[in-house]
């Protein structure tokens, strides 16, 4: 019990620098990205928060760049999920104010 619960601070940890690595890039646009949890069945649950949370590209953004970066940096993570994913059609997202197409 006690090797598991190492295993997981370890992974949070490491789940955690891959996430500082892109947080940069997030925090441009006006978001940023919490963990909630990592499961047992090793899933890495996150909120995306400010801009993030309200864009209708977040599901790229997840994709494309946070889940990418979490399993490049933790192959062990089988998945990324996010609370809160805005869907493109969803009347109230926004796109950051510097965004540029």
């Amino acid at each position: 019990m006690k090797e598991e619960k190492l295993t997981n601070d370890d992974l949070m940890h490491r789940v955690q620098q891959a996430l500082d690595n892109i947080r940069p890039y997030l925090e441009t646009d006006g978001g940023d990205v919490k963990i909630l949890e990592i499961s047992s069945d090793k899933v890495v649950k996150l909120e995306l928060l400010g801009a993030c949370g309200q864009c209708p590209m977040s599901a790229m953004t997840l994709r494309a760049g946070v889940e990418e970066s979490i399993k490049r940096a933790v192959p062990e993570i089988v998945a990324v999920e996010a609370i809160n994913i805005t869907q493109p059609n969803d009347p109230n997202a926004k796109l950051p104010d510097n965004f540029v197409s």
